[in-house]
């Protein structure tokens, strides 16, 4: 009884283990839960047939905790004759963008933070950086939130002081 398919010197390819297959289905699972959870601003950006299309908006419109589990499966099968590949790099582009947004929302957080408590050393540090502020506008927005912060009121020149530092940096 030979085999044509083993020869002795050929070596075959192994096929996936159990383990693994399972845990390409959840993978797929887990991006079919996440299609149906985005928005659909975002979700107008990744590329998919028109059947899955489809079921990711019925699994957006189905409340019921069961029913949803059980769209969510069938978008993960769906999912595998779908190039997956493309979707990943496009929600991947997402969340870098997304996280690059944090941290320059965190950076200005540490200016302004840095301007009520330093007051014009952070102020003349913050002008050297960005040379397109003025300083005149930065100053009375920290006053007027120092104000605000000693008589116990809500911080709306913090928040003024904010914004004014988004629009100053570009964004």
């Amino acid at each position: 009884m030979d085999d044509p398919e083993r020869d002795e010197g050929v070596e075959q390819p192994e096929a996936p283990s159990k383990s693994q297959v399972k845990r390409e289905l959840q993978a797929l699972r887990e991006l079919g839960e996440r299609l149906v959870e985005m928005p659909a601003s975002q979700l107008a950006r990744i590329p998919m047939s028109d059947t899955l299309a489809a079921a990711v908006a019925e699994g957006r419109r189905i409340t019921s905790f069961a029913a949803r589990k059980r769209q969510i499966g069938y978008i993960g099968k769906l999912l595998r004759s779908e190039e997956v590949e493309a979707m990943r790099q496009i929600l991947a582009d997402m969340d870098a963008g997304h996280r690059a947004e944090a941290r320059r929302f965190q950076r200005l957080e540490t200016w302004r933070d840095r301007m009520l408590a330093e007051g014009d050393e952070a102020v003349a540090a913050f002008l050297v950086e960005y040379p397109g502020a003025e300083a005149q506008p930065l100053r009375q927005l920290i006053r007027n939130a120092r104000r605000e912060a000693d008589a116990g009121k809500p911080p709306a020149s913090a928040r003024k002081l904010f914004r004014y530092l988004r629009e100053v940096t570009g964004g």
